[in-house]
């Protein structure tokens, strides 16, 4: 009888092998997603394809809420925090499977379930939350995003299945006090990050809306080599043509642009100049000498100002 209680508690205490295999397998999955993603955005391989098509997935991953910070020379993306993550989850995941027996494993096989359990609770409630935002504020689908959502929820529920717990009423309280904590900061990031609601703001005091679209390395260097070629965008605030324009390189690396505001009313304006170049179109670029009209791609600058690391990580 003694022996069968203690069979029992070691039962619980390890929790389901299965289950720790499985949530493994899927954290392997996220790792992969997650990563891909993260070398995308960092240039160093080609561009993804997206299932539902490559606009979506653009419109997502470079918006403002899919960077966590961003310099000249540095970009730190979301998809880079979620690999983090599930990095977390594979750990904890296999330690107890690959532990030498002679340790205290019983302890360390049941921190690991409550580290499963909070971790991917985080994540479930924050890829909620970003599905929300991609719904409502973003307005495009991204199917990695969708994909990470999944795994998040499916190893919160094989982490709250497999760890055999002893008081599921106190899982689920904790469960639920940490999930509403993360929607609440989550709310309060998604409000600092939003540009668009400095848009009014901006374009009463003649500026043009902010670049809502984030940049990745090889943009950057992209608009660091045209402004050292000495090549000018000619824009107008108000003009919604230059602002795609500057959406496609990015806020990051507009700012490394040479831009030249003709508009009479525009904030810091060089109209004189514009007048004296002919420029009646907007954007309008100065390259070589030459004026070319209209928006460019990013493949067509590259092309014409003879750029040589021209790749499909531009990804217009």
């Amino acid at each position: 009888m003694a022996s069968s209680r203690l069979k029992s508690r070691r039962n619980q205490e390890q929790g389901s092998k299965s289950s720790r295999i499985a949530i493994a397998i899927l954290a392997t999955i996220g790792l992969v997603d997650t990563g891909s993603i993260t070398l995308d955005r960092w240039g160093l391989i080609g561009s993804l394809s997206c299932p539902g098509g490559m606009t979506g997935c653009d419109k997502v991953l470079n918006s403002p809420w899919g960077t966590i910070f961003e310099n000249e020379t540095l970009i730190i993306p979301l998809s880079f925090i979620g690999f983090l993550s599930y990095l977390i989850l594979l750990s904890m995941a296999i330690l107890p499977l690959i532990l030498n027996k002679n340790l205290n494993k019983n302890n360390i096989t049941r921190n690991t379930w409550w580290i499963l359990f909070y971790s991917s609770c985080v994540m479930s409630a924050f890829s909620l939350f970003l599905i929300g935002l991609m719904i409502y504020k973003i307005q495009a689908f991204c199917f990695f995003c969708i994909l990470s959502a999944i795994i998040s929820i499916l190893i919160l529920f094989l982490s709250i299945l497999g760890g055999a717990w002893d008081n599921l009423e106190q899982l689920f309280f904790r469960g639920i006090l940490l999930s509403l904590s993360i929607l609440i900061s989550s709310l309060i990031w998604s409000s600092n990050v939003d540009p668009s609601l400095s848009i009014a703001n901006n374009s009463s005091n003649g500026l043009p809306p902010p670049v809502l679209s984030q940049s990745n390395v090889e943009k950057i260097e992209f608009a660091k080599f045209l402004t050292a070629k000495d090549v000018a965008m000619y824009s107008a605030y108000w003009c919604p043509h230059c602002h795609d324009q500057k959406e496609l390189f990015g806020r990051k690396a507009y700012e490394n642009l040479n831009i030249i505001e003709c508009a009479k009313d525009g904030y810091n304006n060089q109209s004189d100049f514009c007048d004296k170049k002919g420029i009646n179109v907007y954007p309008s670029w100065e390259i070589n000498g030459e004026i070319n009209e209209g928006v460019k791609s990013l493949q067509e600058l590259a092309e014409i100002t003879g750029y040589k690391k021209f790749s499909n990580n531009f990804q217009d």
